[in-house]
């Protein structure tokens, strides 16, 4: 059922898509027009000011195009990369960047295939592509024994990088990570996310929020409306339906420890996730977060800010 749901929704992804591209020239993997981009990274500028500490921002060039990354922290700290949700881009960290910031050297990394400020030259990008992608970006910082949090989306890539040997990994954080322990919890709840991706409006954009946040209201009116235009005007494309959960043995082959949590009105996981990740994950810690959906660091960004540091340390 799960799997025909989602050929179903990869059809009208295609489709969509396809006749986005059919009415413009202007080619770029993600946006449509360059007037809808401009518009787009000058909200992506406003809402990385939300993070009020230091920061530098850099391109590095790699095998499919230019990765953006937004560095912060002191040099001597120990690196800690962050791997955003799914459209939401590096600007999400502003929640819990201060002192996530405070005794570590922050990298924070835009997907390549996602609406931000990276730009991708080739072909979209297979989960093999992703590992080569980051690990490249990796060696031009020279990271080794870093730490990694991803959320959402991004923590599914950072159990694909775990899987990967050798790594440099050191601990892991996975906010409420999707498709990675099981499919979608509540896939029908989660439609009104696909509705805003097809149908953008702002009616459909409060919807979605409240889907996934028990607290929309903690969220930035400049962060929200970065987040609208990402779901406005970013071409809509299936790669979130090639992300399948991994295997038992990809899970056990991960040594690191590694931190999960979910929030208790999480319409992407479910205790169900955590169980699977305590039996396959060796060194592995769980916890729920009361009084949160999927957006973990906006819902209850102290809580989650307090158990991410105190595991990191």
């Amino acid at each position: 059922m799960i799997l025909k749901l989602y050929s179903r929704l990869a059809i009208v992804l295609f489709l969509v898509t396809s006749c986005a591209s059919k009415k413009t020239k202007f080619d770029d993997y993600v946006f449509k027009t360059k007037a809808e981009e401009a518009k787009y990274q000058t909200a992506y500028d406003k809402a990385l000011k939300l993070w009020n500490i230091p920061y530098t921002e850099e391109d590095v060039k790699t095998s499919f195009g230019t990765a953006h990354i937004v560095i912060a922290g002191p040099r001597n700290g120990k690196s800690l990369v962050l791997l955003h949700g799914m459209d939401a881009s590096s600007t999400m960290w502003y929640p819990n960047i201060k002192i996530l910031a405070k005794n570590r050297r922050i990298y924070a990394i835009d997907f390549i295939m996602e609406p931000n400020k990276s730009h991708l030259t080739a072909k979209p990008l297979s989960s093999d592509d992703i590992v080569v992608f980051y690990n490249e970006i990796f060696t031009h910082y020279k990271l080794k024994k870093f730490d990694l949090i991803g959320a959402s989306r991004g923590g599914w890539i950072a159990t694909l990088l775990a899987t990967q040997k050798p790594n440099s990994i050191d601990k892991i954080v996975l906010l409420s990570p999707a498709q990675t322990f099981k499919f979608l919890d509540k896939p029908r709840k989660t439609t009104s996310a696909l509705m805003l991706k097809l149908f953008p409006s702002e009616k459909k954009f409060s919807k979605t929020l409240n889907t996934f946040s028990t607290h929309p209201e903690n969220i930035s009116r400049i962060y929200k409306r970065q987040f609208y235009l990402a779901n406005k005007y970013a071409k809509s494309n299936s790669s979130m339906l090639k992300m399948m959960p991994f295997s038992d043995k990809e899970l056990e082959s991960i040594q690191n420890p590694v931190l999960v949590l979910i929030g208790d009105k999480d319409v992407i996981n479910s205790e169900e996730s955590l169980e699977r990740a305590k039996k396959h994950l060796s060194k592995s810690e769980t916890r729920i977060i009361k009084d949160a959906g999927h957006f973990l660091t906006i819902d209850q960004p102290k809580i989650v800010n307090d158990a991410v540091i105190s595991f990191l340390d």
